[in-house]
């Protein structure tokens, strides 16, 4: 794999502590090996940019930040797999998590691992795979 993109999406005043956990579990899940995991790129929505669990991830875990604009979330919808009404509505988004991983990882990215949850966060994995 060329390129591993961890989405996050997550309310205000969400932990590090608890979006980090949720990160690690999917990771775990996804199988990721030390060599991905050493790609890995945590992709959040730049109107969260300001919020502290989504920097404190990244610092935590020792991760490059990359903010997506509301433009390239919007260009990944068509590409989620999964849907959500509630954040459809409050955002315009189905799913933040998803979106921020593909858009991300780039225009040829696949999602991994769909949209997960905790309790005030999700996350989701994409990768865009070495060409031949």
């Amino acid at each position: 794999m060329r390129l591993v993109a961890a989405g996050v999406g997550c309310r205000k005043g969400c932990p590090a502590e608890e979006i980090a956990g949720l990160l690690r579990a999917c990771l775990d899940e996804a199988g990721m090996d030390g060599n991905a995991r050493a790609r890995l790129i945590l992709a959040a929505p730049a109107r969260k940019a300001e919020e502290p669990g989504i920097a404190g991830t990244a610092r935590l875990l020792s991760l490059p930040l990359r903010l997506i604009d509301d433009a390239a979330l919007h260009a990944a919808q068509d590409r989620v797999q999964t849907r959500s009404a509630r954040v459809e509505a409050a955002v315009g988004l189905a799913s933040v998590a998803e979106a921020a991983a593909l858009a991300a990882a780039g225009p040829g990215a696949r999602l991994l691992l769909t949209r997960r949850s905790s309790p005030a966060a999700t996350c989701a994995i994409a990768v865009l795979e070495e060409l031949p």
